[in-house]
């Protein structure tokens, strides 16, 4: 088994805090989720989450205007430059505060930064400015007497608009303007929201966050203004002290950063532009006329009165203004005329940021509270994307038995599919009503059952997305596992509160048997996978493990001691092992049939731990009570995954019982239990800070010290920080992934595709020339059995083209079952991207025809990737013959219509319209009829006898 395991998507986590940016071609939106980047491709209907990642949350991006370079500011103002070619870092810097907004200029020389009241401009590195030192400081200003809100270029470039907390907006120049001056536009009663320069204007308009819309008419053209001679004004650099000779070692050690952060401390520079002498000011040619003033807030507040503007945006080609309130709602204005044209309430929380793209087609809005981020059409007023992830912790996954699905269940109470190649949520079953404590799929990706709190365990159709069995207990009882037999007839839930075992029928939805043996709540049950048998174990926190035969009538069962509380169990994929794992830290491997330990694995020091904020007892004391809450076999079953109460996952040898690996999946440090020590910078004279928390009497005084096992902090908290911890981890049926849902949401690692040289069986006489040569002489079984010695893909893949088809069959045959293997292995993977779809498949027919009656050839984890290969492939030609065939339909109706009005006309079509472009569509011929009766009679039966023939290769 291999272990490149690397990032490679995170689900679950749509949005969570900062500003959007849309691609400049307007088709992709970029989110900031946690300490990542995703980004949302709307027109594949797609999403990736940048392998790279902070060690803060982010709260500011920016895209440069070609869409090769982006900005990221997490909130503790250290800034990254990321380059979205190579989806790399390529320079970071530290800014002193944490920053408000970034904004590029549209020519891309530019861009901007708010940090406080202050303003700092950049030079872009890139090929437009020439310069190629990234975060090279230009100008820097003050914004006003109040933190900075939002930055809006002019469209040249030229003119930077600041909105600021003190109901102010500042224009100031990047360059010294003969006959420009710097401007201070006042008449708002509140916080600026945001502010927007016209198209090919200097025409302002400024929004607050008491709804208010000032329109503001400048007095010159951006044609007008003069740019006086000389270079741009600099900032004048400060005179540094001698360097004495007790400080000398300490300004040898000076790093670049520090430099440029010392130009940020020094005294911001007398702006060029501003004219201080008053009569200047009155006859000055340079100035701002208020339009008008509009109250947006009128239409929010008929239902909830104090309503505020949360976000706004201004697409200046369409002149449409969108504006967003903390009701959930959302109007679309016309500009100037201020006339709305659309509203939609979209939920009852807050939304956090608007924006459009390019073409004003689009809006995307986003909410913090809910984790919520959809992009509208407006104009046809249906939704381009509609994401939402668990607005609590997720508990529990489960991938469908070919690894296309992951269902998801959350505190919220709400169970999630989604798809692992789109990586989107495409439906949601809230029919729950308290916590989702665990799901798992049927053999038969037919239905999926869920467990929870709520005292149900619901079955949930996937084909038509319903709720078709819920199972209750006699008595309430809140049910913390569940499980489901090989067949998908029965299915098993274990209590919580109640220390007994559920079995209910799927069919009938009838309670078959109530199960009791446990003395202590039943943390785990599993179903052996094996189809033969109906062995099924649970785990109790009695310190035993019950291994019980759900056949017979009666309650017999077999117990095992296992010394410790038992947090979870899981069947290895042969059915012959149990791995359980226990409180004492420790995962022990147990043979189900005669019941003894096979083998024990100290996992405790491996799991680490970190300190919480509030902890009294050190990291060190923490890790030795640490333990594993869920483990799982891989898909060849000689390893184990396990993961705890810590951002590291574990992959054990389970023969070897050593560590081959293992994974921290954040670097995130605004989650709680990350470091080992507490700062020093939250110590005082009255000890760790985090324990001190000052409240009034009517508040509840003083904050108790929480007691020892409790999983979650105050929530209540005005200061609570999440805290890391992996709660489930799952393997893909193929082996090629394994998913991990944790506190920042559903983290997928996949095998990596990188340049790694990995021969079988190879010798001296195997290698790339050798198999060029064998294909010149046409010995293809001879290529092709080299081609897998190198396990080089392009070669493999070469060699199987060359190959002609009525060969392939005898080619087969030939192949020993070692190759045979692995040449499935490549052809699921070529089934993927290749076009040669019918090719491929013939290849999968033979070598399936030819080496499938024989035992132990194909292994079960190279089928289930033939298997979702296949099923991807006929989705997508599922949607391609829907369209083709009603497109063909389409084009008939209308050459009828056509036909019919030459016949009334009686005007000769081929005469009149000989350059018609409309009849160019369709080239009709004598047999329109015929054709026409044909794909209307057998349309429906192609299509169904293609879905057999793909369901049967």
């Amino acid at each position: 088994m291999k272990f490149g395991y690397k990032f490679s998507n995170l689900l679950g986590t749509i949005y969570r805090n900062g500003n959007l940016v849309f691609t400049p071609d307007g088709n992709s939106v970029i989110s900031p989720v946690g300490n990542r980047i995703t980004l949302y491709d709307l027109k594949n209907n797609k999403s990736r989450t940048l392998s790279l990642e902070s060690r803060y949350n982010y709260t500011n991006i920016a895209l440069s205007p070609d869409g090769s370079l982006l900005i990221a500011i997490n909130e503790k103002g250290n800034a990254q430059l990321i380059s979205m070619v190579s989806c790399t870092v390529i320079h970071r810097h530290k800014f002193q505060t944490g920053v408000q907004c970034v904004n590029f200029s549209p020519d891309g020389s530019y861009f901007a930064v708010a940090r406080e009241n202050l303003v700092l401009i950049f030079s872009a590195p890139g090929e437009i400015t020439g310069e190629y030192n990234p975060f090279v400081l230009r100008r820097s200003f003050l914004g006003g007497y109040d933190d900075i809100t939002w930055l809006d270029w002019s469209s040249d470039s030229k003119l930077l608009a600041i909105g600021c907390r003190d109901s102010s907006t500042k224009i100031c120049a990047v360059k010294y303007t003969r006959n420009f001056r710097t401007y201070n536009l006042s008449g708002h009663t509140d916080a600026i929201v945001s502010c927007f320069f016209e198209a090919n204007s200097l025409h302002i308009n400024t929004v607050s966050r008491n709804g208010q819309l000032c329109l503001w008419e400048c007095s010159m053209e951006p044609s007008d203004l003069l740019e006086a001679d000389g270079t741009e004004a600099v900032p004048p650099q400060r005179k540094r002290k001698p360097i004495s000779k007790q400080n000398g070692s300490d300004a040898e050690n000076e790093s670049e950063d520090d430099v440029e952060n010392d130009v940020e401390k020094t005294a911001v520079e007398g702006d060029v532009n501003e004219v201080k002498d008053e009569s200047v000011k009155k006859t000055h040619p340079f100035f701002y006329k208020k339009l008008g003033r509009h109250y947006l807030a009128n239409e929010p507040r008929k239902e909830k009165r104090d309503a505020l503007l949360t976000a706004a945006n201004y697409n200046r080609q369409t002149k449409i203004l969108v504006v967003a309130f903390s009701t959930g709602a959302f109007y679309l204005y016309e500009l100037p005329d201020v006339n709305m044209i659309h509203s939609l309430s979209i939920s009852d929380y807050p939304i956090s940021t608007a924006l459009f793209n390019c073409t004003g087609d689009w809006v995307a809005l986003a909410s913090r509270e809910i984790g919520q981020l959809l992009v509208w059409e407006w104009q046809s007023e249906q939704y381009i994307m509609k994401q939402q992830g668990h607005s609590s912790e997720m508990t529990c996954i489960a991938y469908s038995p070919d690894g296309q699905y992951i269902a998801t269940g959350g505190e919220d109470s709400k169970v999630k599919l989604w798809n692992t190649q789109s990586s989107f949520c495409f439906v949601t079953f809230s029919e729950h009503t308290s916590g989702v404590t665990a799901v798992q799929f049927s053999r038969n990706k037919k239905f999926l059952v869920s467990s929870s709190l709520d005292g149900t365990v619901r079955a949930f159709d996937i084909i038509r997305y319903r709720n078709f069995r819920t199972f209750t207990s006699p008595t309430p009882a809140q049910f913390a596992c569940v499980a489901v037999d090989y067949s998908g007839e029965l299915v098993v839930a274990g209590g919580q509160d109640i220390f007994e075992i559920f079995l209910w029928s799927i069919k009938t939805g009838k309670l078959l048997e109530v199960i009791s043996g446990h003395e202590g709540p039943v943390t785990s049950v599993a179903f052996s996978p094996v189809s033969t048998s109906s062995t099924l174990i649970s785990g109790s926190w009695d310190k035993t493990v019950k291994i019980w035969n759900c056949l017979e009538s009666n309650s017999e069962h077999e117990t095992i001691d296992a010394l410790s509380d038992v947090t979870c169990v899981t069947f290895s994929p042969s059915g012959e092992e149990v791995a359980v794992a226990t409180l004492a830290g420790n995962i022990t491997i147990f043979d189900v049939k005669t019941a003894t330990q096979v083998t024990t694995i100290e996992g405790r020091a491996d799991l680490g731990s970190g300190r919480l904020e509030t902890d009294v007892v050190t990291a060190k004391k923490n890790a030795q009570s640490n333990y594993f809450s869920t483990i799982e076999y891989s898909a060849d079953g000689e390893c184990v995954l396990a993961a705890g109460k810590s951002a590291n996952i574990c992959i054990y040898h389970v023969r070897e019982a050593i560590l081959l690996k293992k994974f921290q999946i954040t670097q995130n440090y605004s989650l709680d239990g990350l470091n080992e020590f507490i700062s020093r910078k939250h110590l005082s004279e009255f000890g760790n800070m985090a324990l001190v928390e000052q409240r009034e009497e009517l508040e509840g005084g003083n904050v108790a010290i929480r007691l020892p096992g409790v999983r979650k902090g105050d929530m209540s908290s005005r200061r609570f920080q999440p805290e890391v911890r992996v709660f489930f981890v799952r393997f893909s049926p193929t082996g090629q992934a394994f998913a991990a849902a944790g506190t920042e949401g559903l983290c997928i690692y996949a095998l990596d595709k990188g340049v790694v040289f990995d021969p079988f069986d190879l010798s001296l006489e195997v290698t790339p020339k050798a198999t060029h040569e064998a294909l010149k002489k046409l010995e293809y079984t001879k290529a092709l059995v080299m081609a897998l010695k190198l396990n080089e893909p392009n070669l493999v893949t070469l060699v199987l083209e060359r190959v002609p088809h009525r060969d392939i069959e005898l080619l087969c045959g030939d192949l020993s079952p070692d190759f045979a293997q692995r040449l499935l292995q490549h052809l699921s993977r070529l089934l993927q991207s290749s076009p040669h779809i019918e090719f491929y498949l013939q290849w999968c027919c033979c070598l399936l025809t030819s080496h499938g009656y024989h035992d132990g050839v194909f292994q079960q984890t190279a089928l289930l990737g033939l298997h979702e290969s296949i099923s991807r492939k006929y989705e997508m030609l599922n949607k391609i013959c829907d369209y083709n065939k009603y497109t063909i339909r389409v084009l008939l109706d209308r050459a009828e219509k056509q036909k019919e009005l030459q016949e009334l006309s009686g005007v000769n079509a081929d005469a009149e319209n000989e350059d018609s472009d409309d009849d160019m569509i369709l080239i009709r011929s004598r047999d329109d009829e015929h054709l026409k009766r044909e794909f209307n009679d057998e349309s429906e039966e192609d299509t169904d006898d293609m879905a057999e023939e793909s369901d049967s290769s």
